[in-house]
């Protein structure tokens, strides 16, 4: 499909005439330096198909405490620049932060930004700062967006060093995968800078000024997808390496020597992970080319968020728990009571004064016989019972004789089920809207705190819009399924999943044409789904049709939802 660029569509960066300051600041929800006073998504190189118009008017003069729509109050301006300021306001509706773009009616940029915003604002996906209005009004037009100021801009965190390999698999996963979906909705960034890029508390990464940051500035692209896929691959060099992939400095990192190209992450910073370094040169204006020029460019974020898919799961570091203290014995324990020993005795006499032992005094001595005594007692009257029960024996000997032969037969009959390992698996959408097909090899990676989550629903529990939603697995060969484990996210009213044996791995038919195999309504999140009779099948469909209601969390709206952690199969 043809790439496309819309007034809506955001844009590359601005021209790279001087390079930023070399120490990142601590940024703000807007992308300004708040130390310097100064836009921290500053100047960037202009790249191949990328234009940028020029910006004749003025930015608006207004002051803190100036209000718009008698609501959002002015407090702090943060960037003026190329005709448009930036503020930090108060929503005294909502009593909340925000911020705010201004600049002129007659601004030449002016339709293009409230295109663009009311655009971003229509694809309402978590994963990105949202815009919250965008209004023309006196001679004004603005922009209302998110801030979010417990948020680390990931300028500072490059700032401190690079990131795990861990921690760049997270960033690279997540934004490409976000990116992928704008790009689904004709909607591209155009200026994914370390600064338009928040990491929040939670580890969560959050992408700010979709298409708005590109026209405030009249950037356009010949080739969007191209220009957001490499500037992808640059966050993840510089997350791996602390140095920025060309030749000048940006963002507060320094660039690369001049006249060599670009180089390898590994010929930057020794210990790089292998595979990130191999995937930021595929991402990169780099021909597609890896160290071993083995493997295909990625040229756009949909190829690259399957390219990260593909990859090997890279595991957290390891908790480090430091041993606790050596176990200090008290002076109550050690038997001098807390009391020290006074200096005119002797130690003869200091020892003497520690009472004995608690079972040597004479209360202690008549406590061991008579528990001896008791012990004694117990065992003769053991001993007695045991010999009684054998001397008389037991009438129905002959059959306990007849069951134990029988055992071995009944085990071979019941014999436990063994577990059946998955080779692949995809969604099923037979409506052709997928929920989260990136997250499906999740499922079955043995990591129970990842996940494929649906998308939140406003009726429930059963669903009204759709049959339902579910994933096939593969188990490479056709075998007999007896039984699923499944783990789900979320537990409450009303969980109904099946099991369907289907005929391939993107089955045309509906569920309604497919074998059942068992299915079961539970409160519980943790589902186990038994056949009467085991089923041969190569793929298992699991499939969900009503699902519990769930709060807003890791950019998933409050609403009717589930997620599978984990899905075992045996037979």
């Amino acid at each position: 499909m043809a790439e496309r660029s819309t007034a809506a569509v955001d844009v590359a960066d601005n021209s790279g005439e001087q390079p930023l300051a070399a120490d990142a600041a601590k940024a703000t929800a807007d992308g300004v330096d708040a130390q310097n006073g100064k836009a921290s998504d500053g100047p960037m190189p202009e790249k191949d198909g990328e234009r940028r118009s020029a910006a004749p008017t003025a930015a608006p003069e207004l002051h803190s405490g100036h209000k718009l729509a008698r609501r959002y109050r002015l407090e702090e301006c943060v960037t003026r620049l190329d005709g448009f300021s930036s503020w930090r306001a108060m929503d005294e509706k909502l009593r909340r932060a925000v911020g705010v773009h201004l600049l002129p009616a007659d601004h030449p940029r002016a339709r293009s930004v409230l295109a663009a915003a009311r655009s971003s604002a229509l694809l309402g996906d978590p994963r990105f700062v949202q815009v919250l209005d965008a209004v023309e009004e006196n001679d004004l037009v603005y922009v209302v967006h998110e801030w979010l100021p417990d948020a680390t801009e990931l300028t500072s965190v490059l700032a401190d060093g690079t990131l795990e390999p861990h921690e760049a698999y997270q960033l690279v996963s997540q934004v490409s995968q976000a990116m992928a979906a704008a790009h689904r909705e004709g909607l591209a960034h155009l200026r994914l800078t370390p600064s338009a890029i928040l990491r929040t508390s939670s580890g969560q990464y959050r992408i700010r000024g979709l298409a708005v940051n590109a026209a405030l500035r009249g950037i356009t692209s010949d080739t969007p997808q191209r220009a957001d896929t490499e500037a992808i691959g640059a966050l993840l060099y510089a997350a791996l390496t602390q140095r920025w992939p060309y030749e000048n400095d940006a963002y507060g990192l320094r660039g690369l020597p001049k006249g060599v190209g670009l180089l390898a992450p590994d010929q930057v910073r020794a210990g790089v992970h292998r595979g990130l370094g191999e995937l930021a040169m595929r991402a990169l204006a780099n021909d597609g080319a890896t160290a071993s020029r083995q493997e295909p460019p990625c040229t756009s974020p949909e190829e690259l968020a399957k390219a990260v898919a593909a990859m090997p799961r890279i595991r957290p570091p390891e908790p480090v728990f430091t041993a606790p203290p050596e176990y200090q014995h008290t002076t109550y324990q050690q038997g001098t009571y807390g009391r020290p020993v006074s200096a005119g005795l002797s130690s003869t006499q200091a020892v003497s004064s520690v009472p004995p032992p608690p079972l040597q005094s004479r209360t202690g001595r008549a406590l061991k016989w008579g528990v001896a005594a008791l012990l004694i007692v117990a065992l003769g009257l053991g001993s007695w019972q045991l010999a009684d029960t054998l001397l008389r024996g037991k009438p129905d000997g002959g059959d306990n004789t007849q069951t134990q032969q029988q055992g071995p037969n009944d085990t071979a009959q019941k014999k436990e089920p063994a577990p059946l390992s998955i080779k692949d698996a995809k969604e099923y959408a037979p409506d052709g809207t997928p929920q989260n097909a990136n997250s499906v090899g999740m499922t079955y990676d043995g990591d129970g705190s990842s996940y494929w989550r649906t998308k939140s629903f406003s009726d429930g529990p059963e669903f009204k819009i759709k049959d339902g939603v579910g994933i096939v697995y593969d188990l490479g060969s056709e075998q007999d399924v007896s039984e699923a484990s499944i783990a789900l996210k979320y537990q409450g009213d009303r969980n109904t999943l099946a099991l369907y044996a289907t005929d391939a791995l993107s089955p045309q038919g509906k569920v309604g044409s497919m074998k059942k195999i068992a299915g079961t309504t539970t409160k519980s999140n943790n589902v186990k789904l038994t056949a009467e009779k085991p089923v041969k099948t190569r793929y298992v469909l699991v499939w969900i049709t009503a699902m519990p209601y769930a709060p807003d969390e890791d950019y998933s709206k409050a609403g009717y939802k589930q997620g599978i952690t984990d899905v075992k199969f045996k037979g």
